[in-house]
């Protein structure tokens, strides 16, 4: 098995989906996203990642919206 790259969340173009690996901040960040729904191994679909603009995923059906600051701490691998 190939180990995958990690990437930020805020490279991910519109339409691809990923998997959290991890989230390199505080615990107050970890725990909003916790609240979201957004957890470890979690997969989700990016929607929308225009500049200037919101950061918008998919996660279960929910749409979320992100900051920048908060997708540039987050980890994922890409999901074929």
């Amino acid at each position: 098995m190939t180990e995958k790259k990690e990437i930020l969340l805020s490279i991910v173009k519109p339409g691809q989906k990923v998997r959290l690996v991890k989230v390199d901040s505080g615990q107050g960040l970890r725990a909003r996203l916790m609240s979201m729904g957004i957890t470890q191994n979690i997969e989700f679909s990016v929607v929308s990642n225009s500049h200037p603009g919101p950061f918008i995923i998919k996660v279960k059906g929910a749409k979320i919206a992100l900051g920048r600051g908060a997708a540039n701490k987050i980890m994922v691998v890409l999901v074929q």
